[in-house]
Order: structure tokens, then C-alpha cells, then sequence
């Protein structure tokens, strides 16, 4: 069994697996992916793999410059996104964006 590359809460699963979940922010010890890197895709509660992504760019954002794009490509308003995030990282004011798409699920492994 391989293991994951990246882990997301178990309530953002179905999000990314339908594609309403396109971005992902992280702290520092996240920093290290790239643009074409694809990704093993666990949940954050078991680290079970549900599917596989593909990064299409990377960039750096602070808290304050979080904009509606940004909570729609999670799929959330702003305030939810901006809580959210501060919930995750708290104390922290500057993340990294990880923009992905969705390449596939375990079912549909090749």
C-alpha cells in the first residue's frame, strides 16, 4: 500500500471528488509541492486514499488578501473560508495556495 501525499478533512472529500474543491491552503511544512506534481489523496481522520490530484500551480497568500475566488474554488463564502482557515492554522497569517484538479478516485484507478 503507498502512502498519501497530502491529506484533507474528511468533509472536503466529496468536494474534491466532484470538482467543486479546486484550491487548497496550507502552512510552511506543505510548501514543498510543484506544478505538475500528482498526488495521492488520503483523509485527514484515517489517511484512507479516495483519489488522485494533479497540481497546477502553487502561490502564497496572506489572510487578509483571501478573496471570493478563493472561497468559491473551495467551495464556501469568504467568511467561511477566512474561519475555516484560522480554525486549521491558528495564529497563522500566511499560507501556501495549491491550486489541483481532480484526476481520479480508487474507483477509477487504472
Amino acid at each position: 500500500m503507498q502512502p498519501n501525499d497530502i491529506t484533507f478533512f474528511r468533509r472536503f472529500q466529496n468536494d474534491i471528488l466532484t470538482g467543486r474543491k479546486t484550491i487548497t491552503l496550507r502552512d510552511d511544512a506543505e510548501s514543498h509541492f510543484s506544478v505538475g506534481d500528482v498526488l495521492r489523496v488520503g483523509r485527514y481522520e484515517d489517511d484512507g486514499y479516495f483519489c488522485t490530484i494533479e497540481v497546477l500551480a502553487t502561490s502564497r497568500i496572506t489572510l487578509d488578501t483571501l478573496t471570493e475566488w478563493h472561497a468559491r474554488q473551495e467551495n464556501m463564502t469568504l467568511a467561511e473560508l477566512r474561519q475555516v482557515i484560522t480554525d486549521i492554522y491558528p495564529g497563522l497569517r500566511e499560507y501556501h495556495v495549491i491550486e489541483f484538479r481532480y484526476l481520479h478516485s480508487n474507483d477509477e484507478q487504472v
